[in-house]
């Protein structure tokens, strides 16, 4: 009734490891896309210092600038010179911030990374406390 297949298919995967083709593991993809989301969030913490000085700000850009290297293998993170330019709203930036700490949870979550889980979620916290009084205000 129908012919046999004689051809490999071409959408068939690799039969064998392929050398030339990287393969990284479940936990490498996870550590990388962590790092990244931090490495976001270290970017707009650095946004948000050059916009108003605050301690906590500075402490939670070192942290995290602490778990990108980790993350990376010792690595440091490249950050922005510090500058007095004002892109965005400091209520933007929290917003913005709040996100990306909020995808970092997830993400350290699923790897089960409990340093960078409780750090995303402290940064969450302050974000939240950040923008409250001004989501108070323009009610």
């Amino acid at each position: 009734m129908y012919e046999p297949i004689r051809a490999k298919s071409v959408h068939s995967t690799v039969d064998g490891p392929d050398p030339d083709f990287p393969h990284r593991s479940r936990e490498e993809e996870l550590d990388i896309q962590l790092a990244g989301h931090l490495a976001a969030l270290l970017a707009v913490t650095d946004e948000l210092r050059a916009t108003q000085a605050s301690a906590d700000l500075d402490t939670a850009a070192e942290r995290l600038a602490e778990q990108v290297a980790r993350l990376r293998g010792g690595r440091t993170p490249v950050r922005a010179p510090m500058s007095g330019r004002r892109e965005a709203g400091a209520a933007a930036l929290h917003r913005r911030a709040h996100t990306l700490a909020g995808r970092a949870l997830v993400v350290a979550a699923s790897r089960a990374d409990t340093a960078a889980a409780i750090l995303a979620a402290e940064r969450m916290d302050a974000h939240t406390a950040a923008l409250e009084p001004r989501e108070l205000a323009s009610r």
